[in-house]
């Protein structure tokens, strides 16, 4: 069984990254969120989700692993999303797709599918840096934090279950 412990770790540091992108970025900074950092929103509240099932059911050995897949999945797609952020970000200044309408005005005139291909496709908006630490945009620090999150995951679901209870009590 998994350890009780990562899934509060996981739940604990989405919370706080989520709080920080709300309260910090966008209430004090009033810095508004592109469509791509919607998106890793999403990422990390999925992985959140999955954190929280395994805390509320503690499940056993294969229902433990089935939620940590479905975090490194929902943070291998985070990454994806952090990554062709950081690529648009990357792009010289006449490269840089031109802005489109904001992702409310999107979700109610298409149809999700068409959205999701829009957003992907980037805009200017998603490729200006408006915000650094430490030379690295917010997208790059996203990158990390994904990057973590996978390596976290991968080795707990590599890890060989331990049986405490069998053989003998001298050992």
């Amino acid at each position: 069984m998994i350890a009780a412990r990562w899934y509060w770790v996981g739940l604990i540091g989405c919370g706080a990254l989520l709080a920080i992108a709300y309260f910090y970025f966008q209430q004090t900074l009033g810095l508004a969120p592109c469509p791509l950092c919607m998106f890793q929103r999403a990422a990390l509240v999925a992985v959140a989700f999955f954190c929280l099932l395994g805390i509320i059911f503690k499940p056993k050995r294969i229902g433990s692993k089935l939620l940590v897949f479905g975090a490194t999945v929902s943070s291998f797609i985070g990454l994806s999303i952090a990554g062709r952020q950081v690529w648009l970000q990357h792009l010289p200044a006449d490269k840089v797709p031109e802005c489109g309408p904001d992702l409310s005005f999107m979700l109610e005139m298409n149809p999700l599918f068409d959205v999701i291909k829009k957003v992907f496709a980037g805009s200017g908006e998603c490729a200006e840096v408006k915000w650094s630490f430490l030379s690295f945009s917010m997208a790059e620090w996203m990158v990390v934090v994904f990057v973590v999150m996978i390596i976290i995951c991968v080795r707990l679901l590599l890890r060989k279950e331990r049986n405490y209870f069998s053989g003998a009590l001298g050992r």
